[in-house]
């Protein structure tokens, strides 16, 4: 798997650099707040694969097993 910069990631809709800021996950009744790569124009979340893949599917569930 190819490693991302993410220096270099840019918004498709906007052309703007990424840059971390706080979001705000929901899953059933919870919220978590985590620092992710986002748009400073549009809002749109840069979420990595290895997350995705990863550390939300035990989260959820982990939840779900609740």
């Amino acid at each position: 798997m190819a490693t991302i910069n993410e220096s270099d990631l840019v918004c498709l809709k906007c052309n703007c650099n990424l840059e971390y800021a706080t979001t705000n996950l929901y899953y059933l009744t919870y919220k978590v707040s985590e620092k992710f790569l986002q748009c400073p124009q549009c809002k749109q979340v840069f979420i990595p694969e290895e997350i995705v893949l990863g550390k939300m599917v035990e989260v959820e569930e982990t939840l779900e097993d609740k």
